[in-house]
């Protein structure tokens, strides 16, 4: 077979990073094994499937078209290989774990740096930790991304397939640079006032389920911003306005660098939830459950770090 799991890889690692170079470093490789890997696949195939665009390699159509369908069999092969694995020995080959945005990655280091050690002898399950904001943690469980979404707010999507256990609340408050017009305006802020000036917002990553949004005012114009910080730093900069954790909008008040406004119609608090596919089954699920099921996480995780702020 001319088509293999290693050369879809290659093609998947060049789309994604954009060049051969970023792609080799990702997947632990040097440049020219890709690119004659590549090559041969070309060959084999007699067809282009990538043309240079700048300092960047682009898919030509036919390489889309092997690519959107090589995925699949990516997916199907991976899951294989952990279906496997925990028939086997009951331990995961993979977990993937999905944090909603405002989660901060850094204060899940030492619960997984315990699962590394509590686990040594065990297998090593390999760990993959993503973000996803607004309903694409959601979303990440449904299409299979991911096997645990961390602080997924919200209700689950219809469907079933998913369990929950409850994980803590957040809550949001408006806040506005100090030189914004809005620092200076009489509360309860009314939404024709808000709605006269820009949000800043960071896009929900679903990609199959419908986006969500969050305290957005119809006909605002918006700013989309790719991730929490640069967000908070929008808004510090008085770029426009928008919700934050409170945690974050009160150590940002702190500082002088922001101002919190009472709304007349605030966001409610959100409930936060630990979900998983109810048809994984495996031993380092169950651990990071178990851990994460522990009442004293949601506040440790939930604590509105640097990376924290809020999505609308």
């Amino acid at each position: 077979m001319r088509i293999t799991l290693e050369a879809l890889q290659i093609l998947d690692a060049i789309d994604t990073r954009g060049s051969f170079a970023a792609a080799a470093e990702a997947l632990y490789r040097v440049p020219s094994a890709l690119t004659h890997a590549i090559r041969k696949l070309e060959g084999d195939l007699a067809v282009t499937l990538f043309v240079r665009e700048g300092r960047r390699a682009v898919l030509t159509p036919a390489g889309r078209t092997l690519l959107d369908q090589g995925r699949h069999l990516l997916r199907a092969a991976g899951d294989l290989e952990c279906r496997v694995k925990r028939i086997a020995t009951g331990w995961e080959n993979e977990l993937r774990i999905a944090l909603d945005a405002l989660v901060d990655a850094r204060n899940m280091l030492p619960l997984i740096e315990l699962f590394y050690r509590e686990t040594a002898a065990e297998g090593g399950t390999r760990l993959r930790v993503s973000y996803e904001v607004l309903g694409g943690t959601w979303d990440a469980l449904v299409t299979g991304r991911a096997d645990l979404a961390v602080a997924a707010l919200g209700d689950a999507p219809a469907g079933g397939g998913i369990r929950t256990l409850p994980f803590g609340e957040v809550e949001f408050v408006f806040a506005v640079a100090p030189a914004h017009p809005l620092a200076q305006a009489a509360e309860p802020l009314a939404e024709r006032d808000i709605a006269a000036y820009r949000a800043v917002v960071v896009a929900d990553t679903s990609r199959q389920l419908l986006a969500r949004e969050a305290g957005l005012i119809g006909g605002q114009e918006t700013l989309v911003v790719p991730d929490p910080p640069a967000k908070l730093a929008a808004q510090v900069a008085g770029m426009g306005v928008g919700y934050l954790l409170r945690p974050t909008a009160e150590r940002e008040a702190q500082a002088g660098r922001l101002v919190i406004k009472r709304v007349a119609a605030a966001r409610p608090v959100a409930p936060a939830h630990l979900a998983w596919r109810s048809d994984h089954e495996g031993h380092a699920l169950n651990w990071f459950i178990r851990q994460l099921a522990d009442p004293r996480a949601p506040a440790a995780l939930l604590q509105g770090g640097p990376a924290a702020s809020a999505q609308g």
